[in-house]
């Protein structure tokens, strides 16, 4: 049976029922989910919860420039398997930010006072995009806090290997230049890249959202901290033993396959998933994506494997 969700404003609720209507490509498809905010650190973070009891916990972190609702086409084949949990990090997405949370370092401490937060224990951590290096510094500097690692996406090899905008983003002089940045041409110019996998309306108007004022060009200090972060995350990496399923687009020209080709040479408990996408794999591939995730949850972590084979 297909179903249809609508937003409520109060209170933050998905209310999904069944709906007549044919299911359309890139429909959001989802059981209730609450969305809200909680403040942590003095900070209103913003969170979607499946809420409920499950044996395991799966804590997803938001991409950049999108948000939580990156992950709505996911929820489907995660809901069941394990309680879902995620989150806007400071910064990113709907959540307030705090300057000194801006680099990957600070934001991996958050990351684990968010899990603190919500008394989750052993979870498993789907990080893509600025996720990545902050939820690698975790597993680093708190071994055994971590069941597992979904990672991908983000920016981790060095010498740094990016391109298009993050290039720009990490060379520019100062974030000035980008203050005067039209956050609705970016989001959309970035979700034309899409074409027909591109989210509903209501998810992009919330990227949108998110990046208004001077969001956008706030939260670019955190990747402006590559530079100095990422050498200090490759002498790390050989130590985390935590596993990690890495998933990365092949044709993803703004943070090239070399950098998941870095991490899984390195990481010495590691899985490497190569799909056919641009940047944002997981928008572009949802299924592909979410299975993975659900594969992995499912025992993959404890074996090295998903079931998917290699791609």
């Amino acid at each position: 049976m297909n179903v249809s969700c609508r937003r409520r404003i109060r209170p933050a609720t998905l209310i999904c029922g069944p709906d007549p209507r044919p299911l359309a490509k890139g429909a959001i498809v989802s059981n209730e989910l609450k969305v809200g905010y909680h403040t942590v650190d003095g900070l209103q973070i913003r969170y979607a919860d499946s809420d409920g009891s499950a044996s395991q916990n799966l804590v997803l972190t938001s991409p950049w420039p999108e948000s939580l609702h990156a992950f709505d086409r996911m929820w489907p084949q995660l809901f069941g398997i394990a309680r879902l949990l995620a989150i806007d990090l400071p910064g990113f997405g709907r959540s307030e930010r705090r300057t000194d949370l801006l680099s990957p370092t600070a934001m991996s401490e958050f990351l684990i006072r968010i899990l603190d937060e919500w008394n989750i224990r052993d979870p498993h951590l789907v990080c893509p995009d600025v996720g990545t290096p902050a939820a690698l510094f975790a597993a680093a500097s708190h071994p055994g806090r971590i069941r597992s690692l979904v990672i991908g996406g983000g920016a981790t090899a060095y010498p740094l290997e990016v391109g298009g905008a993050l290039k720009e983003l990490i060379e520019a002089p100062d974030i000035d230049t980008f203050r005067a940045q039209d956050p609705r041409a970016l989001v959309h110019g970035l979700m034309a890249t899409l074409g027909q996998a591109a989210p509903a309306e209501d998810i992009v108007a919330d990227y949108v959202e998110s990046n208004m004022g001077d969001r956008f060009a706030e939260s670019a200090r955190y990747v402006r901290s590559y530079s100095e972060q990422l050498p200090r995350l490759a002498g790390l990496l050989p130590q985390i033993f935590t596993p990690v399923q890495i998933i990365t687009g092949r044709m993803d020209p703004i943070v090239p396959v070399a950098n998941a080709e870095f991490l899984h040479a390195r990481l010495p408990n590691s899985r490497l998933d190569v799909l056919d996408t641009g940047h944002l794999a997981w928008e572009e591939a949802p299924g592909k994506y979410g299975a993975i995730i659900a594969a992995w949850v499912n025992g993959g972590y404890l074996t090295g494997s998903t079931g998917m084979g290699r791609t």
